[in-house]
């Protein structure tokens, strides 16, 4: 299914896996609602809203900038009625937006843990919540979030319980609201990256590992195939590897930021 004159909310869309989505669906003539806080440049951050506004608009899209922060319902809410009057409507929402602090429990301040689960967890509900009477109209209804499967391996749930746990809302969250929207048909599913991803959030954070990691064009060309299926599931934790395969893409090499080094799999998957 092409996505032309679909329109598609994205928090986080100003760099990284958000943008990478943003202009994937782009090409399809889809609009593009970039929903993020980054209005203007920050030292050491590329891409502001309206960066990637001016590349989706190249790209072949539509695109609607929105300086939104996540963490107040308040702003969400005006930022899907407005999208909503400017395109007719919503019809995929992308819940991308993500805050990692991954530090041992002793270490994790309260500002840390507040903004893990606002962002994460909180933002993906409020989201979600503020786009559901569009979503209802819609006859492609879907919500994508960026999000692990749950892994009740004792190694991840370790790792970093504040940062899992936020992580893991987010997942549990999209799995209620797949329960609880089928009667209205709207698609809710989590993708996770198989392998590290070259984001901002993993060169400052990791920077030893961005080698190893993909570029976020593989994710956003499995949101892409996802959001095409004629006859979309709900209800699933996919990883992208796991979405291309099945699309019959089985050659992920065009994705390596370093050809020689083997890309690291990602947290929460074992």
């Amino acid at each position: 299914m092409n996505l032309k004159n679909r329109t598609i909310f994205i928090t986080g869309a100003s760099r990284g896996i958000g943008r990478a989505i943003a202009l994937k669906c782009a090409a399809d003539g889809a609009n593009i609602v970039i929903a993020a806080k980054s209005a203007e440049p920050r030292p050491g951050l590329e891409g502001t809203i309206h960066s990637v506004a001016e590349e989706v608009e190249a790209a072949g899209g539509k695109a609607l900038p929105l300086e939104v922060d996540v963490r107040d319902e308040a702003a969400i809410l005006a930022a899907a009625e407005k999208a909503a009057d400017h395109f007719g409507g919503i019809d995929v929402v992308i819940n991308n937006a993500s805050a990692i602090k991954l530090k041992p429990s002793a270490d994790v301040s309260g500002k840390d843990f507040d903004l893990m689960l606002d962002v994460n967890a909180r933002g993906t509900f409020f989201t979600v919540q503020a786009c559901l009477p569009y979503l209802k109209a819609s006859d492609h209804a879907h919500v994508i979030t960026l999000s692990p499967p749950i892994n009740m391996n004792p190694k991840w749930l370790g790792a970093g319980p504040a940062y899992m746990l936020s992580k893991y809302g987010m997942t549990l969250l999209t799995l209620g609201f797949a329960a609880e929207f089928k009667a209205h048909n709207i698609h809710c599913n989590t993708i996770w990256p198989q392998t590290l991803i070259a984001t901002a959030a993993i060169k400052v954070n990791f920077p030893q590992m961005y080698d190893q990691a993909l570029k976020p064009e593989i994710v956003a060309d499995a949101t892409y195939a996802l959001l095409s299926e004629d006859h979309p599931l709900t209800g699933h934790s996919f990883t992208d590897q796991e979405i291309l395969r099945a699309a019959g893409v089985d050659n992920f090499d065009q994705y390596h930021v370093n050809p020689d080094v083997e890309p690291q799999i990602d947290f929460f998957l074992d």
